[in-house]
């Protein structure tokens, strides 16, 4: 993808600068730019995509379709054969659905078909927002819609996907609520103290053992936080995750005596994530034999 611009320089280039930067915010559909690209100056970001989504909503049905037919199928053939637009490459390959292994292959083909066959068009959702156990859950359950409905959300799927597209080319583009964050802290409640040099691992948990993957490691510093938030700067996934705190290690380093077996080894704490842009906070308030949690600030 090109440098950003910002909205000054893109309210002031020429058409054809502007369709090459924001021609594939819309997927396989430049016209979209170009229908809107005779009302600038927009100045901000927010009315430029409001102006782009508005020619897609003023569609007839069958050309709507025709828009919807050009987004690739989730984990189809065209995933697996990278022929899709940079942006689908990204957005599909941070799940690994372009590289499915070939039972799981299967399960998707078999949903894409179901959902073609019923809607006419391919399942669209705004996977940066989703894991892959979530994804699969919202496919399923769509399916059970009519087509007026499934119609309403593949717009507002676009709308979200298209808006994540576009602040990814504007350099201040001022959109909010695009990202969450996700972070913790460690109290040594037994001393009164934050618990500095606790060795966390954070995943994301996938229905079975084999399917959980690991995201972040990190150790708590001198005020028992990780030095960074272990997840920013994009969409929180919806799905569910568990972060482990090696707890054992940081107690014997502080010269507790555990014994051979200690109480607490390594403390696993649990939880979803339905909000893709929120802030959730996770700490763990902890002493050799007791632990708990809750959602902070």
């Amino acid at each position: 993808m090109a440098t950003p611009m910002t909205m000054h320089a893109l309210d002031g280039c020429d058409s054809v600068m502007f369709t090459e930067v924001m021609g594939e915010v819309f997927e396989h559909a430049p016209w979209v730019a170009q229908a809107v690209v005779a009302q600038r100056p927009f100045q901000k970001a927010q009315a430029l995509h409001e102006a782009m989504l508005a020619q897609v909503k003023a569609l007839p049905e069958h050309d709507l379709v025709r828009l919807l037919a050009g987004h690739p199928e989730l984990g189809g053939a065209d995933a697996r054969l990278g022929k899709m637009t940079a942006d689908s490459v990204s957005e599909q390959g941070a799940l690994a659905l372009n590289t499915l292994a070939s039972d799981a292959a299967q399960r998707w083909d078999a949903l894409n078909a179901a959902y073609r066959a019923k809607f006419g068009f391919p399942f669209i959702l705004c996977v940066s927002r989703h894991t892959r156990t979530s994804v699969l859950r919202v496919f399923e359950k769509r399916l059970l819609n009519d087509r007026a409905t499934e119609l309403t959300h593949a717009l507002a799927e676009i709308g979200l996907i298209t808006r994540l597209r576009l602040a990814a080319r504007i350099s201040d583009h001022g959109l909010t609520r695009l990202t969450g964050a996700l972070s913790t802290h460690v109290l040594d409640t037994s001393r009164g103290c934050a618990a500095a040099g606790v060795r966390l691992t954070l995943h994301e948990l996938g229905g079975e053992p084999t399917q959980d993957r690991l995201l972040v490691e990190a150790v708590t510093d001198n005020r028992g936080r990780t030095v960074k938030p272990l997840l920013s700067g994009a969409p929180l996934r919806i799905g569910a995750y568990q972060l482990r705190f090696h707890v054992g290690d940081y107690f014997r380093a502080t010269g507790v005596a555990l014994g051979e077996w200690p109480f607490l080894e390594v403390v696993p704490v649990s939880f979803n994530v339905a909000d893709p842009e929120g802030d959730y906070h996770v700490p763990l308030t902890v002493t050799p034999w007791s632990y708990s949690t809750y959602r902070g600030q």
